[in-house]
């Protein structure tokens, strides 16, 4: 409604105004707005959520970096270069977030980003116009189809967009949070590699082993994770752009795809290059489903780490307690003194929602019909916001949370001598169905494994011998 409002306010009431007109008749676009018509039309159209569904920031810059890098090339073929020069002016605008606001449109639009795209080549175009002393709404001496827009169509401009936008997120901010976070994980590993603690398989007592090789599994979940998502991003660098309306290029200059790629490249300081088949690059979104299965596993692996964390450190009295994670906040507005795992629960609801997402572009990038997905802006927010997300709950983790964990050296202690799995130290010189029911015996009557043992004919030597927990850490 917040939109539709603002849309039908702009049209009907704004004081200051000028008309612009196109096939469909007149509109009155506020004065002060580079965006033009088609803009306009589609803000009345699409009144659908609020204002936080607005077409993600970080595509919008890629737009910009398209624009300028297309505006760059084609100065080398016939455009005007006063022309060039202040579309590429205006494209560093977008590019550094100065005309965002005049960016209203939202997620829930026609499934090629064609107004998206248009609302970028009327921005650009407008400001090139101001830039260049002229008025604003009157297409001249910038035309934001003719010129903005040389050599290229929404169909081939977004796909490639939406795989700028996505790889400059990944290296903004999922992986530098999940290396942030890897590397306090490993700290911790070095750090704890010798307090031994009891294992615990089916949420059940097992063998054990220490809280830094505990570790190391979170480590090394955190860390594939970080190579799954670089080992996507050779097809991410793979742009369509040069390919129009359908892949075959029509209306664009020779040379013109290669050229603007690895303008692309340069501005970006990444290693985009042409798409080998534009008609795959243009038609699916495989890439950015391939890039998110990436994503997903990563919360996969965080929902599993964080869960563990908030186990190990329940309590502080009657839970595991071999944790005691930083308090940063009361938990309770009416149990005094209470402190939540709040960390751990933000980075488990970033993973449903994470989760979620991968629904929906699996979904998206399942149903693009024939020469174009339709189901675009819905694929390239679901993913930023994911890749973003990650990111930033990651780096927060570490601060708020894996940093400041201390182990309960108390508790471990106590778990690890009254673990009746040690029995499995007995294995080798008593044999599987003796030690069974040595631990059995000592579980029922109530008392010590040892005390066990002890009645079972195995002698206090042989046990302090052979059960001995810093020996049952790895193979012999």
């Amino acid at each position: 409604m917040g939109l539709q409002l603002g849309g039908m306010y702009f049209e009907q009431t704004c004081k200051s105004y000028r008309i612009e007109k196109d096939s469909f008749g007149e509109m009155k676009i506020p004065a002060d707005k580079y965006y033009g018509i088609q803009t306009l039309r589609t803000v009345v159209n699409f009144p659908i959520g609020d204002t936080y569904e607005r077409i993600p920031f970080r595509l919008i810059v890629a737009l910009g970096i398209l624009k300028k890098a297309a505006a760059a090339v084609n100065k080398e073929y016939d455009l005007d270069p006063k022309i060039a020069d202040a579309i590429c002016q205006a494209a560093d605008e977008v590019i550094n977030g100065k005309l965002y606001n005049h960016f209203p449109l939202i997620i829930w639009q026609t499934g090629s980003g064609t107004q998206t795209h248009m609302n970028a080549n009327e921005v650009i175009a407008n400001r090139a116009i101001e830039i260049l002393g002229g008025e604003l709404g009157s297409k001249k001496p910038v035309h934001p189809n003719d010129h903005v827009n040389m050599s290229q169509s929404t169909n081939d401009i977004v796909p490639s967009a939406m795989n700028v936008a996505l790889a400059l997120e990944i290296h903004k901010s999922l992986l530098p949070g999940l290396i942030c976070l890897c590397r306090a994980l490993r700290k911790k590993c070095e750090e704890w590699e010798n307090i031994i603690k009891i294992g615990r398989t089916h949420l059940q007592d097992a063998v054990p082993l220490t809280l830094g090789q505990e570790f190391s599994g979170y480590a090394m979940q955190v860390e594939n994770g970080i190579e799954r998502v670089k080992d996507t991003l050779p097809r991410l660098y793979e742009l369509g752009i040069g390919g129009t309306a359908v892949g075959t290029g029509l209306n664009a200059r020779k040379g013109f795809a290669e050229k603007t790629v690895a303008k692309i490249a340069q501005l970006t300081s990444l290693p985009f290059v042409p798409a080998p088949n534009k008609f795959e690059a243009m038609a699916s979104h495989d890439d950015i489903v391939e890039a998110h299965s990436a994503f997903n596993t990563v919360a996969v692996s965080l929902m599993k780490i964080t869960s563990d964390i908030r186990l190990l450190g329940s309590g502080p009295r009657c839970g595991l307690g071999e944790l005691s994670l930083p308090e940063n906040e009361p938990g309770s507005s009416i149990m005094p003194g209470k402190v939540n795992p709040t960390q751990c629960e933000s980075v488990a609801m970033v993973c449903c929602q994470v989760m979620g997402n991968h629904v929906a572009i699996t979904i998206g990038g399942s149903n693009g019909q024939l020469e174009l997905n339709v189901f675009k802006p819905v694929i390239i927010a679901n993913a930023l916001r994911s890749a973003r997300l990650l990111g930033d709950v990651c780096a927060n983790f570490v601060k708020n949370c894996i940093e400041g964990i201390v182990p309960n050296i108390e508790n471990i202690k106590r778990n690890v001598d009254e673990s009746l799995m040690l029995v499995t130290a007995l294995n080798p010189y008593i044999g599987y169905d003796k030690a069974g029911v040595i631990a059995q015996y000592a579980h029922k009557e109530k008392i010590t494994l040892r005390e066990s043992a002890l009645k079972h004919g195995i002698t206090a030597e042989q046990f302090d011998q052979w059960v001995r927990p810093e020996q049952m850490l790895g193979p012999k």
